[in-house]
């Protein structure tokens, strides 16, 4: 929590004279009671609210407003990368609005403050790779014995996502947007095997998208991260890969950065240009969410996405 956060806090203890009120609601409450008490506070506070109110909270609420987009011409660029990743044996997967509370701070770390938390233990989707992920580890519990299995699972959705912080007037930065990400999961093979291949195969996704829907090239930034062993000859590992099925394709390897913790090992970033637009246009990297989630350090996931209201103005 920052300093100005932390402050408003304490104001508001204060106020009540409950300084321990958030402790209390976190610890001598289990989670069906907290949510049965949220519930309530909801259903109070709405029960005096008029019509004006509420049309008062749509017009100061900046997350509910609509997407300055084409919903006809968003829902045809949906519809050809589902088919295009589905042409690669990318498994479309439609998911929730709401995903499970923390579903970005407990794998990702990313500051739950940056999300929009909800009642009935959920939050408003963040980022659909962390759903994916949740998604494959269900699969591989209900399907048995998941440090058993062989192959790889690829999964890909289109989701519209919603995040807490304010980027002010920034260029690009939308309170909700559309993204395309995709996920693969498998094991430890030996030599980055599975690296190499999950790694390339998205590669080969993005590349067939922009060339057939915006008749464009890719390039890529490699950048090592912490959390392998030997981050900076993975790096250079999937680089030779690359050469020897993809030499066409520009891929350049950017500074490491070990302070990096969302992504293990290695992040990748997508960059294209489109009638002569410049784009950074997505992003991706290992993570080490499965591993987490099954309690198996041979657990291995490829995560990545793509902006696509962005894409709409190319």
């Amino acid at each position: 929590m920052d300093a100005e956060s932390r402050t408003d806090l304490e104001r508001i203890l204060g106020r009540l004279r409950q300084p321990e009120l958030v402790r209390l609601l976190t610890e001598e409450l289990s989670g069906s009671d907290f949510n049965t008490l949220l519930l309530e506070v909801f259903r109070e506070r709405i029960e005096g609210s008029s019509a004006a109110d509420l049309l008062k909270r749509y017009t100061e609420n900046r997350f509910v407003h609509p997407a300055h987009v084409d919903p006809i011409a968003l829902k045809q660029l949906e519809l050809e990368l589902l088919h295009i990743a589905v042409r690669h044996h990318v498994a479309p997967v439609q998911l929730s609005p709401v995903a499970p509370l923390g579903s970005a701070s407990v794998m990702g770390k990313v500051d739950q403050n940056k999300v929009i938390s909800a009642s009935r233990g959920t939050e408003v989707v963040p980022d659909a790779t962390n759903l994916l992920a949740l998604h494959v580890c269900d699969t591989l519990r209900k399907g048995g014995e998941p440090h058993k299995r062989s192959g790889l699972l690829r999964y890909c959705t289109t989701h519209r996502h919603v995040r807490a912080q304010n980027f002010g007037k920034a260029p690009g930065m939308l309170p909700h947007f559309h993204l395309f990400g995709m996920v693969t999961s498998g094991l430890d093979t030996g030599s980055y095997g599975f690296e190499k291949q999950a790694f390339w195969e998205h590669v080969e996704v993005y590349r067939t998208i922009f060339r057939e829907a915006f008749d464009s090239e890719i390039e890529l930034i490699l950048s090592a991260r912490s959390g392998y062993r030997d981050a900076e000859g993975l790096v250079a590992r999937l680089v030779a890969y690359g050469e020897e099925c993809c030499n066409d394709l520009k891929v350049t390897v950017g500074p490491a950065s070990p302070g990096n913790l969302y992504y293990a090992g290695m992040q990748f970033t997508i960059k294209t240009t489109i009638r002569g637009k410049d784009y950074a246009i997505g992003d991706g990297g290992f993570v080490d969410w499965t591993q987490q989630l099954l309690g198996s350090k041979k657990e291995r996931l490829l995560i990545s996405a793509i902006g696509m209201d962005r894409l709409l103005d190319a």
